[in-house]
């Protein structure tokens, strides 16, 4: 069955992003992105004028599907705690530990230090993570299940420590495998929560060897 206009776009994009998170903004040519998406190279150019436009579509898409995977991770969820420890868990799974994902957001990273309507979209796309990070923490503090002393300084500090993980797997894959995944999420949840041993075990669904408990941080 032909593919319809209307649906276009949105293919191109998700092609455009499936192989620039494969092969990186360099090693993709137009044609690449229309044999994918298995239109004509006139076809796409009906749609995209340049290979800059795919660039800042591709992004849209990246952003729009994270987006829309975060709130359903937690649409069926009440507990604040558990709400916040199941979207980190989702954004290391989708942004450090699947390889394309974070291959491409590294390179939308890269390439905004260059150029201004990347960066604008990157900007805007961190400022709603920021602003949905900062929204569970302060929920979850209201609640009395963490104690939070700056949230805005505390999710800037875990967003960057995501990103620090990220360019450390550029150069030490084994730090972006399934196995150290609940490794990351524990270590960033210790850095947005201040809360009692047995709290933050709860958080990271591990379990306390030592059977130590600790006083709380004020």
């Amino acid at each position: 069955m032909p593919k319809t206009a209307p649906n276009m776009p949105g293919k191109l994009a998700e092609s455009a992003f499936e192989l620039f998170s494969e092969r990186g903004f360099d090693g993709v040519t137009i044609d690449d992105i229309s044999a994918r998406a298995g239109v004509t190279k006139g076809s796409c150019y009906s749609h995209y004028r340049s290979k800059h436009e795919l660039i800042l579509a591709a992004c849209s898409h990246y952003y729009r599907t994270y987006q829309r995977r975060v709130q359903s991770e937690i649409s069926r969820l009440t507990d604040p705690l558990e709400r916040l420890r199941r979207v980190l868990e989702f954004s290391v799974r989708s942004c450090v530990i699947d390889e394309r994902n974070r291959v491409f957001t590294t390179s939308v990273f890269a390439l905004s230090l260059q150029d201004e309507s990347v960066r604008q979209g990157w900007a805007q796309f961190y400022d709603t993570v920021r602003e949905t990070y900062i929204g569970l923490v302060m929920t979850a503090e209201a609640a009395g299940q963490i104690v939070v002393e700056d949230p805005r300084f505390t999710v800037d500090l875990m967003l960057a420590a995501i990103e620090g993980v990220k360019m450390r797997a550029a150069f030490e894959m084994h730090i972006a495998s399934r196995q150290e995944q609940q490794s990351i999420v524990a270590g960033l949840l210790g850095i947005l929560i201040s809360t009692t041993p047995e709290t933050l075990c709860a958080a990271t669904g591990t379990l306390q060897s030592n059977g130590t408990t600790g006083s709380r941080h004020e």
